[in-house]
Formats: C-alpha cells, sequence, structure tokens
C-alpha cells in the first residue's frame, strides 16, 4: 500500500533550504519515491497554512521511513535545520 510523506515548511533561510530541496530528490528516488507535490498554490480551508507544502510518494511505510532514517537524506537534513521551521509525517494510502 503507498504512503505519503507530507510535509509543511516555513523556510527562514531560503539559501540554505535550496541546498536541502537539491539533495533530497536523489535520497527519495534510492527508496521508490516520487514527488508529487512540491511547493505551488495553497488555498488554507481550516488552521494554520504553510507556504510550503511537499507530498511524496513511497511504495509503503517502511520505504518512508527508511528514506527519512538513510544517511542520504540526513546529510540533506542538515541544510534544513535552523533553515526552516516543518512538520513532516508519514501517511500510509488506502
Amino acid at each position: 500500500m503507498p504512503a505519503y510523506w507530507i510535509a509543511r515548511v516555513k523556510v527562514s533561510d531560503p539559501e540554505a533550504y535550496g541546498e536541502y530541496a537539491k539533495r533530497v530528490p536523489a535520497a527519495v528516488e534510492k527508496f521508490g519515491g516520487r514527488f508529487l507535490a512540491r511547493g505551488g498554490r495553497v488555498e488554507c480551508l481550516e488552521g494554520e497554512a504553510f507556504p510550503r507544502n511537499v507530498v511524496v510518494e513511497f511504495p509503503d511505510v517502511e520505504s518512508a521511513v527508511a528514506c527519512y532514517n538513510s544517511p542520504e537524506y540526513r546529510e540533506a537534513k542538515s541544510f534544513a535545520e535552523g533553515a526552516a521551521e516543518r512538520d513532516i509525517i508519514v501517511l500510509e494510502g488506502g
């Protein structure tokens, strides 16, 4: 069953976060993931909107979690730390 990373992001350092964004695709692809939405227009219907939202589809929850915990993603994530406020979850599809 597919699973999805859902990330809500407020970028405070665009240059550092840009380095993160350049490195993430290789980690995602290694674990069978593909970006479905990366930025784009947002319409907030309830709650607080984040300016940047990302949805990544993976083959399953295990692949999504393995990607997040991988050395490749940890290296990319080091550029986002301190450069953005982020909420990231994994949601199993159905």
